[in-house]
């Protein structure tokens, strides 16, 4: 049985204000309801690594979810980070931050990691996907145009994929493209029909 099928008994509450994951479980087939906005204090510890950020960000935003979950309820929260040599490039503060972390991934590989929870009345279920990027080169007029015209703002690492930086920035890709955008929508099917089935 397909999986949207197999979810009609189920509501999916996915929290999330992003307009690309909503477009990437919407294309997927997968039905779900979108959460209204609550507030979730996005602070992880200095020690913890990098790679380890979008897993605990992700159950935390399940844990700060304000609505008591029945037991057809299934929870989907996510976070996405942008590493780059060990360090997490969140959104950036305005446009000067923006154009430096673009400038400092242009030329360069970083990994994108995205942590996603799926939480239900009775347990819960956290993974993680990274995908590996390659941008070329790219000039301070490209970076400014690319902020300017797009304004990046509410993105990790001051990009997306689907905006024209990616068309004419990134070399290769080695991972899941979804990932990138901000949701491993792949790896989420696969996951979400194993936790219905459990």
């Amino acid at each position: 049985m397909l999986l949207h099928k197999k979810l009609a008994s189920y509501r999916l509450l996915l929290a999330s204000q992003s307009p690309r994951r909503r477009e990437l479980i919407a294309g997927s087939g997968i039905p779900f309801t979108l959460t209204t906005k609550y507030d979730c204090d996005e602070c992880y510890p200095a020690t913890l690594a990098a790679e380890e950020v979008p897993a605990y960000l992700s159950r935390l935003k399940s844990e700060a979810y304000p609505e008591t979950l029945s037991t057809e309820d299934i929870l989907l929260t996510a976070d996405t980070v942008v590493i780059l040599e060990g360090e997490v490039l969140g959104k950036p503060k305005d446009r000067a931050d923006a154009l430096q972390m673009i400038a400092r991934l242009a030329g360069n590989r970083h990994t994108v990691i995205t942590g996603v929870t799926l939480r239900s009345a009775t347990r819960s279920h956290t993974f993680s996907t990274a995908s590996d990027v390659w941008f070329r080169p790219l000039s301070e007029e490209e970076i400014a145009y690319y902020v300017d015209t797009y304004r990046p703002f509410d993105k990790a690492g001051s990009y997306g994929i689907q905006e024209w930086i990616g068309y004419v920035g990134i070399e290769r890709i080695d991972g899941s493209f979804y990932n990138v955008m901000g949701l491993p929508i792949q790896r989420l099917y696969v996951e979400l029909e194993k936790f219905i089935n459990d």
